[in-house]
């Protein structure tokens, strides 16, 4: 295969200058000291994209914020630390309005200051909600227990394959010599344990958490996962490298055990009641009176987290979504996630280095292969923002896929390919430019410019979707001008179809008089050019319609257009002599084309296309079948079709309906009925009209031998 070799010369440049970046850029990364910048890049598409979805409804939060604090000191007299028996009020408004499972996102690790009965107190109503979950602090220094204590109830559950995943992974961050379990009294009565521990990423943000710790050789959930383990205590639990199964849930976990959480929102995005509030309801209800949260809805099958939202009491996190956002939440965030099974999954380190590359490599071809500064500078906003644009679908995907790394790839390489462009390739180009833009269009001027070589004659075979349009009795309308007003009238119609055409990607192939005639799909390929070129046709119409008044002021006519649509394999190519040639088409799709645009005097359309068009098209617009027809040239029929624009089905519906049972009995050769369906639609729509005249003449002169062909005689 002869491959030109300035075709090579700027693959190789392309090449180049792609490795080279990516190369830079993944020497950054592998270290991470990318780390900081795709932190920060992560914040703002969690920020940008976050929202909540169906699970996020089913987790509730009790905040003890600083209206709780003041109204429990303004109206109670009640300093902090609150009594104990206090919370128990809160546990039985939960219980009482059907709460699935209840999380104290508070430590009880030392006795009541308000004597035992306090704390017996608390551990009564813990006990009676079955579904409770109280919190232990793990710790690597602090926390008076080495062992797993007597008074706390062991696990119910385990985990299949612990040993192993912390032999293989080595994660001893997971492991806590020791903890701080709540008092004695409260331990017993808790359905399940968990831990509170939290980890912030090295900026002190919380992107990530861990679903379970392990103290003294037991597994201990955080409070996301306990909360989920009080409702489901037999579910199933194992660990692999890689991923932590919950069942039928499988999340993604690094090797520290960390998963990547998924924010629904800024703080207060699950639905949170004051502290005082729900105390306050509780205590009305005792009373017999009307509580202050009315809906009886408000905790009903709801996971409920209690936690603390006041400053003074220092649990205020910043996290991507908010600077200051509540703990208690990023462990309702966690459950959120479990619920929906849709924790993010980070992309491995391969994948990033190949998409990295990959990207690098095609923005050093496309800023190598064209030239001028406006395309030049598309070409780096396109890849500058390719990055952000595939992170961000990632992101909607699931996945947190690394962005820094590619825009520092993207960056250095559109630099460097810069660089080589201006030194080696751009005199030839511009020369090339100034040459040729007084005689080729600006398409085929760009392939040129990619490859000199293709200035030679010479053509090739390709899947076109060719354009013919002429204008209704043109003939006799110019004969009654002036050459300036004809010109002048030729001018501003032609100018408005080709900037259409233009507009929708196609190459104006040359004008006859008022004829225009263009393609698509070459010399740029265009994998909707069928769907092109019709919605050119159907805004050319519309433009001409606009234009209409205009021209019947000058003409004192109307001035209406016939287009003809075929999609079909051509030659096309540079052809003509050694010193002059156009870029131009041959072959039998574009004379069906041209016979379509004058078949549409037989049916009294102005648009027509071929089956070949409306398949190609696929479905971009609505059509109606118009004929089997034979045209001159051609053995075999061809189904033609009239395009329709969306609103015209509604208008057109008992029309097209009608029109549509008279072609049918046309096909079987039924024209007395046929004639009848058509006569009824005469009045309104030209095509019908022609068919009852069609009808009426078959059924005084009738066919020999039917096939349902309307057989046009005249080119």
């Amino acid at each position: 295969m002869n491959i030109p070799s300035g075709f090579l010369k700027k693959l190789l440049q392309g090449l180049v200058a792609g490795i080279v970046g990516a190369f830079l850029a993944i020497s950054l990364y592998l270290p991470g000291w990318l780390d900081v910048w795709e932190a920060k890049t992560w914040d703002w598409r969690v920020g940008a994209l976050a929202k909540p979805v169906k699970t996020t409804d089913d987790i509730r939060l009790i905040l003890l914020d600083q209206n709780s604090l003041d109204w429990a000191k303004e109206e109670n007299g009640l300093a902090w630390p609150w009594p104990r028996e206090v919370y128990t009020a809160i546990i039985h408004f939960c219980q009482r309005n059907g709460a699935k499972a209840v999380a104290f996102d508070v430590l009880f690790t030392e006795p009541s200051k308000y004597g035992v009965d306090d704390d017996r107190a608390l551990a009564s109503a813990i006990h009676e909600s079955k579904s409770f979950v109280g919190a232990v602090s793990l710790s690597r220094s602090a926390g008076t227990e080495r062992q797993w204590p007597s008074f706390a109830p062991e696990p119910q559950f385990k985990v299949v394959g612990l040993d192993q995943w912390l032999t293989s992974t080595g994660a001893g961050d997971v492991v806590f010599p020791r903890a701080a379990f709540p008092i004695k009294e409260i331990s017993a009565a808790a359905g399940v344990l968990a831990d509170v521990h939290l980890n912030p990423d090295r900026d002190n943000v919380y992107r990530r958490a861990t679903l379970f710790h392990v103290f003294d050789g037991r597994v201990l959930p955080s409070l996301a996962l306990g909360s989920y383990l009080a409702v489901h205590p037999d579910i199933p639990l194992k660990l692999n490298v890689g991923r932590f199964s919950i069942g039928d849930r499988e999340i993604p976990i690094d090797r520290r055990g960390n998963a990547i959480l998924n924010f629904r929102g800024t703080a207060g995005t699950h639905k949170s009641y004051s502290a005082a509030a729900v105390i306050q309801s509780e205590l009305r209800m005792q009373s017999g009176e009307k509580p202050t949260i009315t809906d009886p809805d408000a905790f009903k099958d709801a996971y409920v987290f209690f936690g603390f939202s006041a400053p003074g009491l220092f649990d205020l996190r910043p996290t991507p979504v908010s600077g200051v956002y509540p703990g208690v939440e990023i462990n309702a965030t966690m459950l959120d996630n479990l619920l929906a099974n849709d924790f993010f999954r980070p992309v491995p380190a391969a994948f990033v280095i190949a998409m990295t590359l990959m990207i690098a490599i095609l923005a050093g071809l496309a800023t190598s292969s064209v030239s001028g500064i406006a395309k030049s500078a598309m070409v780096y906003v396109f890849f500058i923002a390719a990055p952000v644009v595939i992170c961000l679908i990632a992101y909607r995907e699931g996945f947190w896929l690394p962005l820094v790394v590619q825009e520092t790839g993207v960056a250095l390489t559109l630099f460097s390919a810069g660089l080589i462009y201006y030194t080696t390739e751009g005199r030839q180009k511009m020369f090339i430019k100034n040459a040729f833009k007084q005689y080729l269009s600006p398409a085929v001027i760009e392939k040129l410019i990619q490859h000199p070589e293709h200035l030679k004659l010479g053509g090739e075979r390709r899947m076109l979707s060719i354009f013919f349009s002429d204008l209704e009795g043109f003939t006799g309308i110019s004969e009654g001008l002036d050459p300036e007003a004809l010109t002048s009238l030729l001018n501003d119609y032609l100018s408005a179809m080709t900037d259409i055409i233009h507009e929708e990607g196609g190459t104006v192939d040359k004008y006859e008089g008022d004829a225009i005639i263009a393609f698509w799909n070459a010399p740029l390929e265009q994998p909707d050019h069928a769907r092109r070129c019709v919605r050119a046709a159907m805004r050319c119409q519309a433009r001409l319609a606009e234009m209409r008044p205009m021209f019947r002021e000058r003409l004192g006519k109307d001035l209406k257009m016939r287009i003809g649509i075929n999609s079909g394999p051509a030659i096309v190519g540079n052809m003509g002599s050694h010193t002059r040639f156009d870029y131009t088409m041959i072959g039998d799709a574009v004379n069906l084309a041209s016979r379509l645009e004058g078949i549409n005097k037989q049916f009294g359309t102005y648009t027509m296309i071929s089956q070949s068009a409306m398949e190609q098209m696929d479905g971009a617009f609505p059509v109606r079948e118009l004929s089997r027809v034979a045209v001159v040239g051609r053995k075999e029929p061809v189904v033609v079709y009239e395009p329709l624009l969306p609103e015209d089905i509604e208008r057109m519906q008992s029309r097209l309906a009608g029109f549509s049972k008279g072609l049918t009995l046309f096909y079987q050769g039924d024209f007395p009925a046929a004639e009848t369906v058509f006569s009824g639609l005469a009045d309104e729509d030209p095509a019908a009209r022609a068919y009852m005249n069609k009808c009426r003449e078959l059924i005084d002169h009738p066919p020999e031998e039917w096939q349902g062909v309307w057989v046009i005689t005249t080119k």
